[in-house]
């Protein structure tokens, strides 16, 4: 795309704002002016971290709640003291906390490429940045608090000081994000809270844990501009760490100027960044569990209650994830950007079971507990409130957002992605950006089983095909026209051109749960065309899901004549057999059809075998015929930097429009 039209569709559809910020945030890179603001920190000599921020639990407290759990949670802190980790949720990796090569200040390391070794498993600076998160000291913290194991206790702080020494204050990548600066002193506080008192805490570590959290908040305000510019969770992050180092370091002269900033964005942030159904921003599950996580936080170490506007749009946030949480098992939708980010992971659930959020959050922020008692309450524990907040009043349900659809029996539901994104201009409504191409994709689950999911995200930073490779409609579970996206990718992170949906009509059962609705989408208006899903689960064992692809302007469509309609779904890794467009699934619990059809009127007069379909497994092409299988097809990332197979069940139709294709669904009862 030619940069000049580039440069006037961002400024058309982001806002004038976020690229002024941006421009700001480069003008400071580029004049020297933040390698300056980011020298050599004052030194720390207001005292120690506060080591009561957090009301802890007992060990007895612990152990009744974990039971059994109890050992799993050992085993993966022995892990840790033996040297390897789990980042993301993934399996055991050997630990590194240096960054290989001469060190720069961080100014200098902005063109990080996917060619320089990090000694990750891949070429990636985020494997880099998660381990100096610090989410593991997360869990030796736990274990310590359990069994009062003095091993666990120097671990932690002998991989600290091994951190500090690698990296010091403002040289190379571990510097380069305040998000990351901000997420690390988070963890850092957490964990002075449990082994301040530990026999490994000399005053020379307790000093230099001190010194440590004043530099990695110094880091925060000078780039500050960078966080508002993107108005996302990197605002939320860095305001919370500011907050945090202003509770912990009190006494440091500049305690009340990070306090002061921490809650001026904190606040606004929320207030501009959550729908009134109470929806993040980013469009992204995993986002909107770490935003619920740094309100938890912030209302565990604060002795004054949240504000009531920060707490009621928190309420909001909860009463959104618990209906899109499979209350089987605990996953949610892989929805939007998942980079795999858990930053106080204070659970034994694997990292894809958002239920110990939910369950914390409805406590802290609804006054309820929804799930029953037991491992699931852990992060509550660690993260109580000082001061709950009442129950919030939740507006009613908007008609943007996921929508989300029950069967009459109860074993399988859905949710229908349909958004109005708004821009930074518009000052009426949250600012919202999409972050994949998947206006209209369906979820859905039956009986804890996700049998037409997201693909997620994978890898962010890295050589082609794989970076934020699986953004895209065609590998979401809609339709696509002629190979096009619904959107212009217009960089990595950066869609233009947004297609709007809207809901066009919805009808719920007697249990007023939606069993019937009907949305359209108008990425295809530069072909003159529309396209409209109704989908009906109104039948126990059968959901219903028609698309239709109509003409909004007649004439451009016909002179647009024929179109290829490619309707796409991603399923599981299961045993298959394909008859023409039949599919058959062996499931744990019985086979599960998908039968696919096309409106036979639309295909007289044409020559070729249509429709046609084609099952892509892993990038290879299983059975059926398609022109090209890009390498991306058939996959699936449930967390960061690990993708397993998956089948890829595509349906191609060619005619003028308008068309129709039916997918219909039927499960075992």
């Amino acid at each position: 795309m030619n940069r000049i039209l580039l440069a006037l569709k961002a400024l058309q559809e982001l806002g004038p704002g976020p690229l002024l910020l941006y421009a700001r945030y480069q003008a400071g890179l580029r004049t020297g002016w933040y390698r300056r603001q980011t020298g050599k920190p004052p030194r720390v000599t207001s005292g120690l971290v506060r080591a009561n921020l957090l009301s802890l639990p007992s060990d007895i407290k612990l152990s009744s709640t974990l039971g059994q759990s109890a050992a799993a949670l050992l085993s993966e802190a022995d892990e840790i003291v033996d040297g390897r980790i789990r980042m993301f949720g993934g399996e055991p990796q050997t630990m590194h906390l240096d960054f290989p090569g001469p060190l720069q200040h961080w100014t200098r390391c902005q063109e990080l490429s996917p060619q320089m070794d990090t000694g990750a498993p891949v070429q990636d600076i985020k494997f880099t940045w998660e381990l100096a998160r610090f989410g593991w000291a997360c869990t030796l913290a736990r274990a310590y608090r359990l069994s009062g194991d003095e091993r666990y206790a120097a671990t932690f702080w002998g991989h600290l000081e091994a951190f500090l020494d690698a990296n010091p204050p403002y040289l190379g990548p571990q510097w380069l994000s305040a998000q990351e600066a901000a997420l690390r002193l988070i963890a850092l506080v957490f964990a002075a809270q449990v082994f301040a008192g530990s026999e490994e805490a000399t005053l020379k570590r307790l000093q230099r844990l001190a010194q440590a959290v004043g530099d990695h908040a110094a880091r925060i305000p000078p780039t500050l501009v960078y966080a508002r510019a993107q108005n996302n969770n990197h605002l939320l992050s860095e305001a919370a760490g500011l907050i945090t180092a202003a509770l912990a370091l009190p006494e440091d002269p500049r305690a009340g100027d990070w306090q002061r900033l921490g809650w001026r964005w904190f606040r606004q942030g929320l207030l501009g960044q959550v729908a009134p159904d109470g929806e993040y921003c980013q469009h992204s599950t995993n986002y909107h569990r770490m935003v619920l996580q740094l309100g938890l936080w912030l209302a565990a170490i604060n002795s004054e209650a949240l504000p009531a506007e920060c707490s009621a749009r928190l309420a909001w946030m909860t009463g959104w994830l618990a209906e899109q949480v499979d209350s089987q098992s605990g996953q949610a939708p892989n929805l939007g950007p998942n980079d795999g980010a858990y930053i106080l992971p204070l659970t034994i659930s694997p990292f894809e079971d958002y239920r110990p959020v939910l369950q914390a959050a409805q406590a802290a922020f609804n006054g309820q507990s929804g799930l029953p008692a037991g491992p699931l309450d852990e992060m509550g524990l660690w993260l109580a409130p000082r001061h709950r907040s009442n129950p919030a009043d939740w507006p009613k349900r908007q008609q943007t957002g996921p929508l989300v659809l029950r069967s009459p029996d109860g074993q399988s539901w859905a949710t229908l992605r349909s958004t109005i994104f708004s821009s930074a201009s518009d000052s009426q409504t949250p600012t919202s950006r999409p972050g994949h191409a998947d206006q209209l994709h369906l979820d859905l689950w039956w009986r804890g089983l996700n049998l037409a999911g997201d693909p997620g995200t994978y890898l962010y930073n890295t050589l082609p095909p794989w970076d934020n490779a699986l953004t895209g409609a065609a590998l979401h579970n809609t339709i696509t026209v002629n190979g096009l996206d619904q959107m212009t990718r217009a960089g990595r992170f950066l869609f233009l051109d947004w297609a709007q949906a809207r809901l066009i009509e919805s009808q719920a059962g007697e249990d007023h749960n939606l069993q019937r609705v009907a949305a359209r989408h108008d990425g295809y208006h530069r072909l003159g065309l529309a396209h409209l899903r109704l989908v009906d689960c109104g039948q126990a064992g059968r959901w219903l899901i028609e698309d239709l692809l109509m003409r909004s302007d007649a004439a451009l469509a016909r002179q647009k004549a024929p179109f290829q309609l490619r309707l796409h779904w991603l399923l599981p890794d299961w045993p298959w057999e394909l008859q023409g467009t039949h599919l058959s699934l062996e499931s744990p619990y019985g086979q599960v059809e998908l039968r696919i059809e096309a409106d036979p009127a639309i295909l007289s007069g044409l020559d070729g075998p249509y429709p046609t379909a084609a099952l892509v497994r892993a990038g290879v092409l299983l059975r059926g015929s398609t022109p090209v299988v890009p390498p991306t097809w058939g996959w699936r990332s449930l967390t960061y930097g690990v993708k397993t197979p998956a089948l890829s069940f595509t349906v191609t139709i060619v005619a003028p429009a308008p068309l129709s294709i039916t997918s219909e669904w039927i499960l075992p009862v």
